[in-house]
């Protein structure tokens, strides 16, 4: 066999693979990215004309889709000029309470020539309208506007508390009953400018619901025209129950003033399911009945011991309250404060003992007196205080009583009394004052 040497034959060469991609895949490529380019351009510059084209629109047709935005400063602020006067400034409302300066003489101004109404021909030099008048500030406006809408109050000279007006309605398929608290007409007021009114309500004689209405500012005729309903009252319920008003005056910084109250049974009522009824009460006084039955007493029972520089007090009963609700009870409680030198240094109180006019307590304080160890009864006393509780205003106080070396009648004796006799409890009643 005859062997070929290296060189003899045709030659081979291998073929580049590479070659088919550079030349037909590569470009595919190129020409796609290329026209997702161009295509994202048109597409922004789509959005950019459509978004002139609002902002023309906005500017109410002023400039073009084709113009330019072109930045415009600020316009200068300029002096408000004052009608009736040629210099520059702005008028301001007088001060209250600054002092009145005094009137500068000014040059008179000259007068239009008189026009003829019944000419149809104007001068070139008389004014076409007639010059309007100065406006007033908005503060002054404003002033004149409430003096002019402000209605006028009625006064009371004849001693009258004035009346309520409110409306009852009852509802059977709730069993609810709608009290609206309308308005009051004609209180009094100490105030020039009216008393701070609003009115609370009860039922009575459970006194679970309790509810007020808001208040009404310096105004001696309130308009309240708000609604409480009442649920869970069967129509058999009904005639023992007795609405109990009492109208009020506020007072931030003190007790709120009791102007007056309204009793209304709802057993001399005949109330349609549905029907909204109407009434009208006057307000009464509600001191009346202190004056007539008096304030009650209290027994209280005191021991002093002078090495413990201790003063206990032991507040036992009450009696013959006077009756501060329409069922003839009340809510009483006592509240105790001793005094140094005439100021209040500490304070006790009782429990609430609920619808009795003669509650029992038997409860015990005691008292730390000052100036220990040679503390004596001499400055000090000792002031009690028997209120009504109330669950919605503020509690009224039914008497008070100050036991002390300064007291009278009774009370001082009391005193004297506890201070001879050191170590030992003794008890009497006081009659409480208004």
């Amino acid at each position: 066999m005859k062997m070929l040497a290296p060189q003899d034959g045709p030659d081979i060469t291998p073929v580049d693979s590479s070659g088919e991609w550079h030349g037909a895949t590569f470009w595919v490529v190129v020409c796609g990215a290329a026209a997702l380019v161009l295509t994202a351009l048109a597409a922004l510059a789509c959005w950019i004309a459509r978004r002139r084209n609002s902002l023309a629109h906005k500017l109410g047709g002023k400039r073009g889709p084709d113009k330019a935005l072109v930045f415009q400063p600020p316009r200068r602020a300029t002096a408000v000029r004052s009608p009736g006067s040629a210099t520059h400034y702005l008028r301001k409302s007088p001060s209250p309470t600054a002092p009145v300066p005094p009137a500068a003489t000014s040059p008179p101004q000259p007068q239009p020539p008189p026009q003829n109404p019944s000419s149809g021909n104007n001068s070139p030099h008389t004014p076409t309208a007639p010059t309007e008048p100065t406006p007033l500030s908005k503060e002054l406006a404003d002033a004149n506007a409430t003096e002019k809408t402000k209605p006028i109050e009625p006064e009371n000279n004849d001693g009258k508390l004035g009346d309520l007006h409110f409306k009852l309605r009852y509802e059977n398929e709730k069993n609810a009953l709608v009290v609206s608290v309308v308005s009051c007409q004609g209180l009094p007021g100490r105030e020039p400018a009216g008393p701070d009114p609003y009115v609370k309500l009860q039922l009575l004689p459970d006194k679970q619901h309790k509810v007020k209405t808001r208040v009404v500012r310096k105004t001696r005729c309130p308009v309240y025209d708000e609604d409480f309903t009442f649920y869970g009252l069967a129509p058999y319920q009904l005639t023992a129950i007795t609405l109990h008003f009492v109208v009020l005056s506020f007072d931030r910084y003190s007790r709120d003033e009791i102007i007056g109250e309204v009793v209304a049974p709802l057993s001399s009522l005949q109330l349609q399911s549905g029907e909204a009824m109407a009434l009208c009460r006057e307000i009464q006084p509600r001191s009346l009945k202190m004056r007539s039955v008096g304030r009650g007493e209290v027994l209280v029972s005191l021991c002093w011991q002078p090495a413990a520089a201790r003063l206990t007090v032991v507040l036992l009963k009450a009696r013959n309250l006077p009756k501060m609700d329409v069922t003839g009870l009340a809510d009483p409680y006592v509240k105790m404060y001793l005094l140094y030198n005439g100021q209040r240094i500490a304070k006790k109180k009782t429990h609430v003992k609920k619808r009795t006019l003669n509650p029992v307590f038997n409860e015990s304080f005691v008292f730390e007196v000052p100036a220990a160890p040679n503390a004596t009864l001499d400055h000090v006393s000792l002031e009690l205080l028997v209120l009504d509780w109330d669950r919605v205003t503020k509690n009224e106080v039914i008497g008070r009583l100050e036991l002390g070396a300064e007291g009278a009648g009774s009370a001082r004796h009391h005193w004297r009394e506890v201070q001879a006799a050191p170590r030992r409890q003794i008890a009497d009643w006081h009659k409480l004052k208004e």
